[in-house]
């Protein structure tokens, strides 16, 4: 839109700052404390998008040097060298940052060594920073709309904490729709929508865009993704808003086929929006003995995960067919545990996998809880049960009381199944998974009847493309000419377009949200233009909306 069909604005300040993330909450800081009025705009009417549900861990280094080694090859070479130096530069810093910001909330934040999620050059100099203790939620309860407070509501309540001791202007439910472009190609601001108005809010300095990527956007993943849509884990505010705005200013896209994600279970009475995890389980990293990361796995999962480095799984995964496909529990499961699901079978013109089905016995339904709930939103609510039986009575698992019946219900030849399981059994007894290389201490035997079954499919986390940007978290045409006073940081347009590093986006929202706010705040005010066909400009007063031409 352009600034000639804004009539009068609602509002004017320096820098607006469009979703309240970790992104967004370390870009309107930053530019605060650059000495920048600031706006920052959130749609839900809470905090923390996916950061308020993630594990917390943002990577660190020890070594930028190492850093950067490592950032070049998990990321395959598709983003530039000079935003990578400047990302490994930040992962130094951002402990002293973080314990900077936690002052505000008394919060504790802890540092420990974790090795990278594959054995690439640079791997051994890695850690996380978590804000690990905050008082205001030290009773255990519920941060905000979360399913539960990890060390990820924690960050996201110290950076709240932040905002509100510097009188921030924070505005909840209030969702950026279009930028406005002035005259001289510069952005100038944005039209949103406010208690079911639109408002103009005008920009002098700057528009950051911190509004994640498009997890919850059907019809954009059905243009970018192989297999088409596919269902979000955790949060329904993601929806591509920030990339169309970008896109709609002329901006380069960049890793939009980049998909953080496990394969995962979901609830077929509707009931529950959002995929189901399975099992919380450790990642560990291919080669490097006792790398196993207990990240993200809350105590009472896992008491022994110090001395049993990685989890007995109780299941397998057959396709269509009844066949193993892949290794259940490959080095880093929310991430590509999603990966061998996006197999297009061209004899049969369809995807296979879609769904697979997860298969377990009677003892290892007595295991463990087999999935559970992770969510940032207040209309929903899932506790998985202890024993399984009301995931079974839900109908997200089936039971099958012979392996004639678990064939019959999955949909393949009795003997298909048979074979499938013997082959499984046979090589757990053997210690060895030679046809995909699950690790040995995973395996466990399927052979107690009554036998389980569940659909499974692809998941998303959270999606990694978005507008392309430059070392300054400008973003850029095609052409990589910089669109004048828009940025943009964290997921949104995240620099992983390969393989994603645990806690990763985390640390880009830190670093470029550090860089975004900053610049942002030092660019020079823009003079608002004469109003056109000589109407007189203004800003809309409390009780007025502004008006947009046409």
């Amino acid at each position: 839109m352009r600034e000639t069909d804004v009539e009068r604005w609602d509002a004017e300040t320096d820098v607006i700052v469009v979703g309240f993330g970790a992104a967004g909450g370390v870009a309107a800081i930053e530019a605060h404390d650059a000495g920048a009025e600031v706006i920052l705009l959130e749609k839900m009417p809470f905090p923390g998008g996916l950061s308020a549900i993630s594990a917390g861990g943002i990577r660190i280094a020890e070594n930028a040097g190492d850093a950067f080694t490592y950032l070049q090859a998990t990321c395959g070479n598709r983003t530039p060298d000079d935003l990578l130096h400047d990302l490994a530069q930040g992962m130094v810093d951002i402990p002293e940052y973080v314990r900077g910001l936690a002052r505000i909330s008394d919060a504790q934040v802890g540092v420990t060594g974790a090795v990278g999620n594959y054995p690439f050059p640079g791997c051994m100099s890695l850690g996380y920073c978590e804000v690990t203790d905050v008082p205001a939620l030290a009773a255990g309860q519920r941060y905000s709309a979360t399913s539960a407070t990890t060390n990820g509501g924690r960050l996201i309540k110290v950076l709240e904490d932040n905002i509100t001791h510097r009188g921030i202007d924070l505005r909840y439910e209030t969702a950026a729709g279009e930028l406005v472009i002035g005259n001289d190609g510069q952005v100038c601001g944005l039209i949103a929508r406010q208690a079911g108005r639109a408002v103009a809010l005008r920009a002098a300095k700057a528009v950051i865009l911190t509004c994640g990527g498009f997890e919850n956007n059907p019809d954009m993943q059905d243009q970018y993704f192989q297999a088409g849509a596919i269902r979000p884990t955790s949060f329904r505010g993601n929806t591509g808003d920030g990339i169309a705005m970008a896109q709609a200013a002329g901006a380069d896209l960049w890793h939009m086929w980049h998909v953080h994600g496990p394969y995962a279970l979901s609830d077929p009475t509707g009931k529950y929006p959002f995929a189901l995890f399975h099992k919380g389980i450790p990642m560990w990293t291919p080669g490097v003995p006792g790398s196993a990361s207990d990240l993200g796995i809350e105590p009472d999962e896992a008491p022994n995960a110090s001395r049993k480095p990685l989890a007995r799984l109780a299941w397998i995964l057959v396709d269509r067919d009844g066949r193993r496909f892949m290794n259940e529990y490959p080095p880093y499961p929310g991430d590509t545990g999603m990966r061998p699901f996006d197999q297009f079978d061209p004899l049969r013109q369809e995807f296979a996998r879609m769904p697979a089905y997860m298969i377990f016995d009677e003892a290892g339904r007595q295991m463990y809880p087999m999935g559970y709930a992770a969510y940032n939103d207040a209309e929903v609510s899932f506790e998985w049960s202890r024993d399984n039986l009301q995931e079974v009575e839900r109908g997200i698992f089936h039971r099958a009381d012979s392996l004639a019946a678990l064939a019959e219900g999955i949909g393949v030849p009795g003997n298909r199944m048979r074979e499938t399981l013997d082959a499984w059994n046979a090589a757990v007894s053997h210690g060895q998974d030679t046809v995909f290389g699950r690790p040995e201490e995973t395996m466990l035997r399927i052979d107690t009847p009554p036998f389980y079954y569940g659909e499974v499919r692809p998941a998303v986390i959270n999606t990694q493309g978005g507008p392309r940007h430059n070392v300054r978290q400008e973003v850029v045409t095609p052409f990589g000419r910089p669109i004048p006073r828009l940025y943009a940081a964290g997921e949104l347009g995240s620099v992983f377009g390969h393989l994603y590093m645990s806690g990763g986006n985390l640390a880009e929202c830190i670093v470029g949200g550090r860089r975004a706010g900053r610049e942002a705040a030092s660019l020079a005010r823009q003079v608002s233009p004469p109003a056109p066909h000589g109407r007189a400009r203004h800003l809309a007063g409390p009780n007025q909306e502004g008006t947009i031409n046409g």
